[in-house]
């Protein structure tokens, strides 16, 4: 089966650089995977598209060296099993919040004896490889996002679940959770200390951390913080950020 190349990097304390997709452009997909991004996830959540749209998606990010990775749009078994059959080598659940909760989505993502997920990987098997069977619960990437109070308090508990491989950090909804504006710089509020105990809990049990940044400036705190996975930023705000900047440079220089 094909190497899960996010995996490789945990092992040597490297932390991978995620782009996030939110447009349903195959070519934006494209783009990014040969930017240099170690992985394209694919948000089905708050993304502009339904999941008749990932096929193409993840078959655009799979023509170029980044890994292909979805947000699912909830813990839902048949909408996880599709996309695993799909070909993502990763799956970022939003909302995990209970250890039952993990365990459903523990159950619906790997194959017996780990789990319940259904055999029908249709796209799996030409992306992954005929042998993909055999090594999916080894080299697909599974992460549960804590990005509210009630996971923030499971946390440790949720990330001894067997099967999961770790979390994925919320800021903005677990600001919200807590009652802070996602306005309110991050570092300056309780929320930095919240996302240092998460980190901490993923070093101490061995677990995959991964954490979406509204900046730069907070995507390399958390690369110096040893996050696994850092997301700088979705492909509209990267988008948006360049066009602004060369835009107040011509009208700067005019």
């Amino acid at each position: 089966m094909r190497h899960n190349g996010l995996k490789q990097l945990a092992s040597q304390r490297t932390t991978a650089i995620n782009a996030w997709l939110s447009s349903d452009s195959g070519y934006v997909a494209e783009v990014l995977g040969h930017c240099g991004f170690d992985a394209v996830t694919v948000d089905l959540q708050h993304g502009q598209f339904g999941i008749d749209a990932v096929p193409r998606l993840l078959q655009a990010i799979s023509a170029t060296p980044a890994m292909p990775w979805v947000r699912c749009s909830g813990n839902d078994m048949a909408e996880l099993n599709k996309l695993l059959d799909m070909g993502a080598y990763g799956v970022i659940c939003p909302m995990i919040e209970t250890v039952e909760q993990a365990r459903q989505l523990v159950s619906a993502t790997r194959y017996a004896p780990l789990g319940r997920r259904s055999f029908g990987p249709a796209r799996g098997l030409l992306y992954g490889g005929s042998d993909y069977l055999a090594h999916a619960n080894e080299e697909v990437l599974v992460l549960a996002m804590i990005e509210t109070q009630d996971g923030l308090e499971n946390a440790e508990e949720i990330l001894q679940v067997p099967g999961l491989d770790g979390i994925y950090i919320g800021p903005n909804d677990l600001a919200l959770s807590l009652g802070i504006s996602p306005a309110t710089p991050w570092q300056e509020s309780v929320l930095a200390d919240h996302i240092h105990d998460l980190l901490e809990l993923c070093q101490r049990y061995e677990k995959y951390s991964g954490i979406f940044c509204g900046d730069l400036a907070m995507a390399h705190a958390m690369q110096s913080a040893g996050v696994s996975l850092v997301t700088p930023g979705n492909d509209t705000q990267l988008m948006r950020s360049e066009a602004m900047q060369r835009i107040q440079m011509l009208r700067e220089a005019s």
